[in-house]
């Protein structure tokens, strides 16, 4: 059965840094608790314990630190062999924790959401009664639904982002739907959010995307060009396989998806963001399969086509001749087969959830994932950092464990894999972005150095008080 991950976190008497278990947002069924998920909560139940005594700290307080998340790791190590470059040092000494996590990297998180309480829309419609009892299992230990509402809100994302984790910069996204009066976060208010942030801030810490709904037909030509002059979005976000109003679509449909191209390049915005795989219980699942990428991108060379989640589909049936390929994963290497064969350099794999997923349940496919993307001309280049939050509370855990994270030797040497170096993980972390978006890094490091947000944090610090746990659900034999 499903059960929130919250209740699970509430009844253990371990709080891993790194989630024990696979956490849905609905957006996938999560898969039971695997034997080595819960050998390495075994082992961490015991580390955590000796050492939280040693420190003279409680064993949720000693998980909450960096130390913590050191013992994590070297539990990970212990199970499915070298993961993370730690050091059992890291997992006692709490200064020498704290030392091994860089601090300086631009971490700019490409995928992120939170919701809008300010419409009314959960009072005062079926829709949003609907949603608002979806989106209370996120944060149900909140007494009423809209206690737990607010803490989806603009400010617990604001805490959540940028003073319990390490990102230094992110992009606002949303969902489509047919009627703008009936979404959690319509393009209008994601602007809001970029706006209000950036103000306070006094610097330029938020982008955000515009929605796009090539199914509605020539009425969103208009809307596209509301959101480019009006709200000034600074890219696309799109589902194809979303049948909102009408059927889902593919990317490379010449009727429908191109005339939406065409008027998207006259306004001047050629970055488009894509929701492939991890299809959504109301999502046509065959049009998240990341096929019709090829095509598109072909007859659109001057488009940044970004495939959020990279195209990953974690129950989706293995392709013919894969059975055994330990190397295969699930739409990514298929979506991988058609960049290499086409050489195309305008396709970009973006992280969000799939990171999250692998490298806690199967940190031996998060090799295979940057081995097989490293091993692209160029692809180095071409994986974007995201993290799905704040559905899933903070992003830190995820930053921590890809900071440590490597390609194993034997793994490496056996598939022919590149090993990930500080500078292939500083594009990963936000260069690649960067450049995407011609943000000029050494200026915005600069300036939010300095800014009202790096000043606050520094006060917060003092006595942080992060969430730490995972809110959606998890499977519960």
């Amino acid at each position: 059965m499903w059960v929130r991950k919250c209740y699970v976190d509430a009844e253990s008497d371990i709080q891993s840094p790194i989630s024990t278990r696979i956490c849905s947002n609905e957006e996938f069924i999560p898969q039971p608790q695997s034997g080595r998920q819960r050998e390495v909560e075994d082992r961490l139940r015991e580390l955590a314990g000796r050492n939280a005594k040693k420190l003279g700290l409680s064993r949720r307080r000693f998980l909450g630190t960096s130390a913590g998340m050191a013992a994590a790791m070297l539990c990970y190590n212990k199970v499915f062999g070298k993961v993370y470059e730690v050091e059992p040092i890291d997992a006692i000494d709490l200064a020498a924790s704290a030392e091994r996590w860089p601090k300086n990297e631009f971490i700019f998180d490409n995928q992120t959401h939170h919701i809008d309480v300010e419409s009314g829309w959960f009072e005062r419609t079926e829709s949003g009664r609907e949603a608002a009892r979806f989106l209370k299992n996120f944060r149900p230990g909140e007494k009423t639904t809209n206690a737990a509402l607010e803490a989806l809100n603009e400010g617990h994302y604001v805490k959540e982002l940028f003073f319990d984790s390490d990102t230094v910069m992110a992009i606002i996204s949303g969902v489509p739907t047919a009627a703008w009066n009936e979404n959690i976060l319509p393009p209008d208010k994601m602007v809001k959010t970029r706006n209000e942030i950036n103000d306070w801030a006094k610097s330029q810490r938020m982008l955000s995307h515009g929605l796009i709904r090539p199914n509605l037909g020539k009425p969103e030509l208009d809307e596209m060009e509301r959101q480019v002059k009006t709200l000034k979005i600074n890219s696309w976000k799109m589902y194809p396989g979303a049948e909102i109003a009408k059927a889902a679509w593919w990317l490379d449909d010449e009727k429908i998806a191109y005339p939406c191209w065409e008027k998207s390049r006259k306004l001047g915005v050629k970055t488009l963001c894509i929701h492939k795989g991890l299809p959504l219980g109301l999502f046509n699942e065959e049009h998240c399969h990341p096929r019709d990428v090829e095509k598109a991108a072909k007859d659109w060379p001057d488009f940044n086509f970004i495939i959020y989640h990279s195209g990953f589909h974690p129950t989706a049936k293995r392709k013919e001749g894969a059975k055994d390929d330990p190397q295969y994963l699930p739409w990514i290497s298929e979506l991988i087969d058609i960049v290499k064969r086409n050489n195309l350099k305008n396709v970009y794999f973006e992280l969000g959830s799939t990171w999250a997923q692998l490298s806690s349940r199967a940190p031996v496919m998060a090799m295979h994932l940057f081995g097989q993307l490293l091993n692209l001309p160029g692809g180095e280049d071409h994986i974007i950092w995201g993290t799905d939050s704040i559905w899933g509370g903070s992003p830190q855990s995820q930053i921590d464990r890809f900071r440590m994270f490597q390609i194993r030797d034997d793994v490496a040497n056996k598939f022919g894999y590149k090993k990930i170096t500080p500078e292939i993980r500083a594009k990963v972390f936000g260069l690649n972005a960067a450049r995407i978006y011609k943000i000029d890094v050494k200026a915005k490091r600069n300036a939010i150095q300095t800014d009202k947000i790096a000043e606050q944090k520094l006060e917060y610090r003092r006595n942080p008080e992060p969430s730490n746990t995972e809110f959606g659900w998890v499977w519960k034999g």
